[in-house]
């Protein structure tokens, strides 16, 4: 090898070694992108934040429980504070039944990260409801504006041509459309919100995966229900008539969150996250 080879093989080599890096990050991005990793140390799904700011900025709480991840039957707690984190959480009125998916909780994405590592993980059409610690953003339902002046909330009136995207390879899924507003839809799979009449009298967009990850779960919603032994889809439901008692006290400017987690798991996570 000579003098002047000797610099030439070695930014061969380095030029390799760049385009390899390059090959590499782009499996992590796209990975990223996906929510479908290449392998473990890739996996965007293994965070659980060990404190939540936002719940210091909230002044009003919606926690759910069940007594284990795989239990549909829940408890619905509201909680107040006047002051934010300078004063203590109150109960506003008594606890409420409902239910969840009707295969229990596993991890979503909100708030709190991702879920723990070993825990379920809320997937696309897995019949599960995320918990975790979540934002809300609107409420939906049957009725006219004129009708619903009581909320102090985003409210969006469902029509024949609202749809539920549920399709992860649209780039609009995990939201709620207005079809007819759509020059060109590109979703294969959808729900018609109309058809599905009565559960969604009234209803609460939760965001749960709100930047979307394709396939981790889309259009979980507070919603109507008629039974306390049948679980939902992935929702969290209740009656209507504690539907609208929720809907008449939840107020937009006191940064509402709801909480929705398994019993022990809520117990675990109480001091850190600061929760009633």
């Amino acid at each position: 090898m000579t003098v002047r080879e000797k610099p030439l093989s070695m930014m061969r080599d380095t030029r390799n070694g760049f385009v390899a890096l390059v090959a590499l990050m782009v499996q992590y991005l796209a990975a990223n992108e996906t929510g479908q990793a290449a392998g473990a140390r890739f996996d965007p799904l293994l965070q659980l934040r060990a404190s939540i700011p936002e719940i210091s900025k909230c002044r009003q709480l919606i926690v759910v429980t069940t007594e284990d991840w795989n239990a549909i039957s829940a408890t619905i707690q509201l909680f107040e504070r006047t002051q934010g984190e300078q004063t203590s959480w109150q109960k506003v009125g008594k606890p409420f039944s409902g239910v969840i998916g009707s295969r229990g909780f596993a991890w979503g994405i909100g708030l709190h990260g991702t879920g723990a590592a070993g825990a379920p993980r809320k997937m696309e059409g897995d019949e599960t409801s995320p918990a975790g610690v979540f934002r809300l953003f609107s409420v939906f339902g049957l009725a006219n504006p004129a009708q619903v002046r009581f909320l102090r909330f985003p409210y969006q009136q469902i029509t024949a041509t609202t749809e539920a995207i549920d399709d992860p390879q649209s780039r609009y899924y995990n939201r709620i459309v207005d079809r007819a507003a759509i020059a060109r839809p590109d979703w294969s799979s959808s729900e018609s919100m109309l058809r599905v009449g009565g559960p969604y009298r009234f209803g609460i967009m939760i965001e749960h995966n709100w930047q979307p990850r394709p396939g981790l779960g889309s259009c979980i919603f507070l919603h109507v229900w008629d039974s306390v032994l049948r679980g939902t889809a992935g929702c969290t439901a209740v009656s209507s008539a504690h539907l609208e008692q929720l809907l008449h006290w939840m107020d937009a400017q006191n940064n509402p969150l709801i909480i929705q987690l398994p019993l022990p798991e809520y117990d675990l996570l109480r001091q850190s996250w600061e929760l009633p």
